[in-house]
């Protein structure tokens, strides 16, 4: 599959149930992500719901189904944090490999620079012994689009009887000046985005 077969556009509220399938191994069977049980529909729905007030949420599309998604969410809740998100992508188990977190990464990236948004910023789970549960192809794939390690910390995650580091990777997307920009809201800009 070419990466260029891929379509992205924003999510909506109800692509909850698809996302949510697609989100539901990553509990259940890794340790990417530290949540212990899978969100029932409606909380995922308002997770959604809620992003899209502020952030980008994009999902990718093959023959018209959602094989991936990944949004922007607060860094911290602080109002000199507001030029930095965290991000976060999750791609279906029969669509690695294809190139939709790359696409998806530099569609949630354009959309974070019309927004004015300086820093991304990726909050990846780690291990010096990759198992069943945790590999570090994240942090592989966070590298390849631009960007670096900043921090770590040891024995932070505890899941499958097994604890696990943490790191923190950003990048940055524009320039840091005395007088940033003021950041947009999502909605303010998502008009003028074209993904494909």
């Amino acid at each position: 599959m070419k990466n260029h077969e891929i379509e992205i556009r924003t999510a909506s509220v109800s692509d909850a149930e698809r996302l949510l399938e697609i989100y539901k191994p990553y509990v259940e069977k890794t340790a990417i992500t530290f949540e212990y049980e899978v969100p029932s529909l409606e909380e995922f729905a308002l997770r959604i719901d809620n992003t899209l007030k502020k952030y980008p949420y994009l999902v990718a599309l093959k023959d018209g189904k959602i094989i991936g998604y990944a949004y922007a969410s607060e860094f911290k809740g602080r109002a000199a944090y507001d030029w930095a998100v965290e991000t976060s992508i999750y791609i279906a188990e029969d669509a690695k490999r294809m190139g939709t977190g790359k696409k998806l990464y530099q569609s949630l990236e354009k959309s974070l620079v019309l927004q004015n948004i300086l820093n991304m910023n990726a909050c990846i789970a780690s291990t010096d012994n990759e198992d069943e549960h945790l590999t570090n192809g994240s942090i592989a794939f966070h590298e390849k689009m631009g960007f670096l390690t900043v921090g770590k910390f040891h024995a932070v995650g505890y899941k499958f009887g097994k604890w696990y580091d943490m790191i923190w990777m950003e990048k940055h997307i524009g320039d840091h000046n005395e007088n940033p920009r003021t950041v947009k809201k999502f909605c303010e800009i998502k008009d003028f985005l074209k993904f494909n």
